[in-house]
Order: structure tokens, then sequence, then C-alpha cells
């Protein structure tokens, strides 16, 4: 069982910049990938960001690609989404996610991850 907790969330002018947070406890975060998702009112969920277990492996969301990085710490237990050139568009609650997977592989589907955050809001003013 892990157990995820998301922080770093808040009100941003557009153009500035937040780093998310998301915690993990629980078994041995290491060994599981890792994802953003996020979700606008009105809107379906949808894939932000997602790094495998090492680190090494990573992919983005083309709405985001250049803008926001996803990192991770893995001697911390530790996920982050460093988010910079914020639009309003980003404007949602954004969710961390972790899933056991192969050594290269994250997952971009919803359904393939087992543990997820509570979420934590982001607002983007114009």
């Amino acid at each position: 069982q892990v157990q995820l907790v998301e922080s770093g969330g808040g009100l941003v002018q557009a153009g500035g910049s937040l780093r998310l947070s998301c915690a993990a406890s629980g078994r041995t975060f290491s060994s599981y990938a890792a994802a953003w998702f996020r979700q606008a009112p009105g809107k379906e969920r949808e894939f932000v960001a997602a790094i495998n277990w090492s680190g090494a492996s990573t992919g983005y969301a083309d709405s985001v690609k250049g803008r926001f990085t996803i990192s991770r710490d893995n001697a911390k237990n530790t996920v982050y989404l460093q988010m910079n050139s914020l639009k309003p568009e980003d404007t949602a609650v954004y969710y961390c996610a972790a899933a056991q997977a192969g050594y290269y592989t994250y997952y971009t589907q919803d359904y393939k991850y087992s543990y997820w955050g509570q979420g934590t809001q982001v607002t983007v003013s114009s």
C-alpha cells in the first residue's frame, strides 16, 4: 500500500510558476512509476506528466511540454512537478498517482494507476 499526499498548489498569476510535491509513504516508493493528472471543473481528468521509478524516463502531455518538468527524489520518497509559464487553462485540481511498473515504464492512462492522492488546487489568474 502506498499513501500519497500532494502539496504546493495555490493561486498564481499567468506567467508565474509553482512547484507541486507528492510525498509518498508506505511501501518502497522507488519501485513505482508516478504521474500527475489534473481535472478542471466540468472536464474529465487528463494526463499531465509521468516518470519511471528511477527518473530516467519521463513523458508529458502536449499542452504542458516545455513548460512543466516532472522529477523525483527517491531518497525523500517525493515526486515533483515544476510548472512554469502558467496559463489560465492550467487551472485544475492536480492529482499525484503511483503504480508498480517495469524499469523504464510509466503510464499515461489513469486507470493503470492504483494509488492516488487527494489533490491540490492550482488556480491561474489572467
